[in-house]
């Protein structure tokens, strides 16, 4: 889990010409799950956490975990994604572990 402001800012930064998703993508663990979607971060909790040149390359996400929903935005690492929640956690998912959802 990164937590260090600096070292999230220079990473998001790094990667900031990455390419980006067309699709909603998710990624599961167990019952547990992550969309990321294409579109813009606008929780102002998500927000306040980043620096304001970082949040135009943060899109919107939520997670299931452990049967609650939490809201969330994330940003694309040259090998991962990472999450920030609304509650202040913060996490990395790999990109081999994120799938093209199959929504019935």
């Amino acid at each position: 889990m990164i937590r260090t402001p600096a070292l999230l800012a220079t990473a998001l930064l790094a990667a900031a010409a990455a390419t980006a998703q067309t699709t909603d993508l998710v990624a599961y663990q167990g019952t547990n799950a992550i969309r990321l979607t294409e579109a813009a971060c606008t929780d102002d909790a998500v927000l306040k956490q980043l620096s304001p040149e970082l949040r135009p390359y943060f899109r919107s996400a939520w997670a299931q975990v452990e049967g609650k929903r939490y809201k969330a935005c994330w940003g694309t690492l040259p090998t991962a994604v990472i999450v920030v929640y609304e509650d202040g956690d913060q996490g990395l998912v790999p990109l081999t572990d994120l799938r093209v959802p199959i929504d019935i």
